[in-house]
């Protein structure tokens, strides 16, 4: 059992300390930032890209002057166990101009990332198609048509980042230093500086 003594000179000490604690308590994440970029490297986890992924869908697409549009929603990122890339799944709502019906399904690719300064983004690098599945799309998603949605895969993964870093991180940085790869180990992503 605690008592605690009405001395205010022995109280007033602990306020000083307990308000020190708080402090580092909120910037854990900034001394983890800052001993990651120490060591040359920061990781991040799945829960991190995922919720920069939440706050960035639905998106919606239009191909072809518009005769063509794709909704891609839910995405559902994944680092497989002993695999080098991010699996990302989504779902997808194809439609077409002048048409009512909207095609509903899902699609899942395989990639490794990439960081562009320009966007500070991790984006993807050579996506892989996996699967498609789209009811009613018969022979559709066969031969050229499936290297024609990988295709225009290549060219989102250039404009759109699956994560983009903070500026306050960035600023982090020691001087000298760049961002030099991106790599996937061990369920994590990792930023290497060179």
């Amino acid at each position: 059992m605690f008592v605690f003594r009405s001395d205010t000179m022995r109280a007033r000490p602990l306020v000083p300390f307990f308000m020190l604690g708080l402090l580092l308590l909120a910037g854990c994440q900034t001394v983890n930032t800052i001993a990651g970029w120490l060591g040359n490297r920061v990781a991040f986890t799945e829960p991190q890209l995922q919720r920069y992924l939440d706050n960035s869908f639905p998106r919606e697409f239009d191909k072809i002057g518009g005769l063509v549009s794709a909704r891609l929603s839910n995405p559902r990122l994944s680092i497989p166990a002993g695999d080098t890339r991010l699996r990302l799944d989504f779902d997808v709502g194809l439609g077409s101009m002048g048409s009512s019906e909207v095609r509903s399904g899902r699609f899942a690719l395989a990639s490794n990332l990439r960081y562009d300064p320009a966007t500070q983004g991790l984006h993807l690098k050579d996506p892989e198609l996996l699967s498609v599945e789209i009811p009613g799309s018969g022979t559709v998603l066969q031969g050229g048509t499936r290297q024609l949605l990988n295709s225009v895969l290549a060219e989102y993964s250039r404009q759109v980042p699956v994560y983009r870093l903070d500026s306050e991180l960035l600023r982090k940085l020691p001087s000298g230093k760049r961002i030099a790869s991106t790599d996937i180990e061990n369920g994590l992503v990792v930023v290497r500086l060179d």
